[in-house]
């Protein structure tokens, strides 16, 4: 039986210019599970994220996270909700003039008040849990492509949060790589009980990864269930990506 949901969106409507992006959309995410947004170009569902993650307000309809409302939070509660989120963005967003160490080291300098020698230990140890310890003195222009992912990846889990947000984390790897980056998120999701919601295009890493799917498309939820309901439904867009997934 599942618990109390980790993430409650409730018919979250958004529209830019006058053009409707998100009508209705609702849902929720579990905790200890990885919730997987998937649909088409267009689907909405880089929109959801961004509402998420706080980068757009909530218009109409209700986001709960942690059981707290983003619409209704002041700006004290919600920078305090936000230190329990990690986000690992699609492009790795770390910072070229500062090296592992430093981008690793930034949320924990940002929003504790821990001496600097803790500091370093934590960023050593977050290091060591994606395997890039070598990388500690490295600048991200030094790294491969997968390095910087995973050194994103350790910034993402730097200050221990419950929630973890993934946009498309596997772009641009190839298939051992993107094998890779999925067993460590896997793995991170056990050793550290990290909730994920994950936005990705990559049919291995949906296969892989998912324990629920939320199936978007033109704005609408077509889809919420886990991986194994999602396959065998008869929604048509649903049926019609699992069916094209399988051939590839």
């Amino acid at each position: 039986m599942l618990t109390e949901p980790i993430i409650e969106v409730e018919n979250l409507s958004a529209g830019f210019d006058g053009r409707p992006v998100l009508t209705d959309v609702s849902f929720r995410a579990y905790p200890n599970q990885v919730t997987i947004i998937l649909g088409g170009s267009g689907s909405g569902k880089s929109t959801v994220m961004k509402h998420l993650i706080g980068l757009y307000p909530v218009q109409a309809g209700s986001v709960r996270i942690f059981g707290q409302p983003l619409e209704k939070i002041g700006e004290k509660r919600r920078l305090s909700l936000f230190r329990k989120i990690g986000v690992l963005y699609q492009n790795g967003a770390l910072l070229n003039s500062l090296t592992v160490a430093e981008n690793v080291a930034l949320p924990l300098e940002q929003h504790t008040r821990l001496p600097e020698t803790m500091i370093d230990k934590l960023v050593r140890l977050k290091l060591k849990l994606v395997n890039l310890e070598q990388a500690y003195a490295l600048f991200p222009s030094q790294l491969s492509g997968g390095m910087r992912k995973r050194a994103a990846l350790a910034r993402a889990i730097a200050m221990d949060p419950p929630l973890l947000f993934c946009d498309e984390p596997g772009a641009g790897l190839d298939p051992v790589l993107l094998r890779d980056l999925d067993g460590l998120i896997l793995k991170l999701k056990e050793q550290l009980g990290i909730s994920i919601i994950l936005v990705t295009h990559e049919v291995a890493s949906i296969f892989r990864l998912a324990d629920r799917i939320i199936f978007l498309d033109s704005g609408n939820v077509l889809f919420e269930g886990d991986l194994e309901a999602a396959r065998q439904s008869t929604i048509p867009a649903v049926e019609q990506f699992f069916a094209s997934a399988s051939r590839r």
